[in-house]
């Protein structure tokens, strides 16, 4: 959905991205985490055409975003960090305005703010103001005017800043159908936790470059691949040899006792390994999906990066 080459960026007297080189596979969802001044937002506004690169490309759906900033904008959707909403007008009326500005068929409004009112829980806000919203309300609003228009892409800077639990635990499960419904998300936030509830993929930058960029090992995301772990009561030294001719397996490490691999298949095909595994008779002691915690991996890979190159 996205790809950037050697993307520079320039701040009087700072160099915000250096070089950047990345891609965003369709259909993720990719934690963009680093630490303040890293240069996430400058990437994200990068992306949405707010601000012009000193130098590189991007593109975003096979458009080259410089050259074709409106034609990227009916396809993407994009929340800042300090985003506005019109006080006086209402739910109903923000939405309308955003679908609008968009381009959307006037025809096709109507039915545009009945989905994204339904899709975020506010079809009983309609005629209520945006300033008597309460601030996780006011977000959802927001994100409405962002994906009303059907974005493939969207774009998130700190989607959760200034929630309370309950509010957050209700994004993480919209940003989830979001993406069931085929939307890439690019999601930016200093609470990794928080990310670790949706996200498949990680992107981590530090001093305006990559660190890092890849899928997170057990996430949901679009490839039915899972990371699963098993251990067993009673060692077997056979288990790493009877893995590996195992189709739907791919080894990742394994000793006499325990064993971690990528798998494909669903359910269906975990339990009837479980059952093979048994029938074998290996003494399972557990066996289950194993997730990456995100926190851990990003401070694991700001811990390896060599010192030559931070800047």
């Amino acid at each position: 959905m996205i790809e950037i080459s050697n993307l520079t960026f320039d701040y009087p007297g700072h160099r915000a991205l250096d070089e950047v080189s990345l891609t965003v596979q369709t259909g993720s969802v990719t934690a963009l985490v680093g630490p303040n001044g890293a240069g996430k937002t400058t990437l994200m506004r990068c992306i949405a055409g707010l601000e012009t690169p000193l130098s590189g490309s991007i593109q975003v759906g096979g458009m080259d975003v410089v050259e074709k900033p409106r034609e990227v904008h009916r396809i993407m959707g994009y929340l800042s960090d300090f985003f506005g909403l019109y006080e006086d007008l209402t739910v109903a009326q923000c939405l309308e305005y955003a679908a609008a500005s968009q381009g959307l068929p006037t025809q096709e409004i109507d039915t545009a703010i009945a989905l994204t009112a339904r899709r975020l829980d506010l079809s009983d806000r309609l005629q209520q103001t945006g300033g008597s919203l309460s601030r996780g309300l006011r977000q959802r609003l927001a994100i409405g005017q962002a994906i009303i228009h059907g974005p493939k892409m969207l774009l998130l800077d700190e989607p959760a800043s200034g929630l309370d639990p309950e509010a957050r635990a209700s994004l993480a499960t919209l940003f989830r159908q979001l993406q069931a419904n085929g939307m890439t998300l690019l999601v930016s936030s200093h609470i990794l936790a928080e990310l670790d509830e949706y996200s498949t993929h990680m992107l981590s930058l530090r001093n305006g470059r990559v660190l890092e960029n890849r899928a997170l090992s057990g996430a949901q995301s679009a490839i039915a691949s899972k990371r699963l772990r098993l251990s067993l009561a009673l060692a077997e030294s056979r288990l790493p040899t009877w893995l590996e001719q195992q189709v739907p397996v791919t080894l990742i490490k394994a000793e006499a006792d325990f064993a971690e691999f990528d798998f494909q298949g669903d359910l269906s095909a975990q339990s009837a390994l479980l059952g093979e595994l048994v029938t074998a008779g290996f003494a399972v002691a557990s066996f289950a999906e194993h997730k990456e915690n995100l926190q851990h991996s990003y401070l694991q890979s700001v811990a390896v990066q060599p010192k030559g190159s931070q800047r």
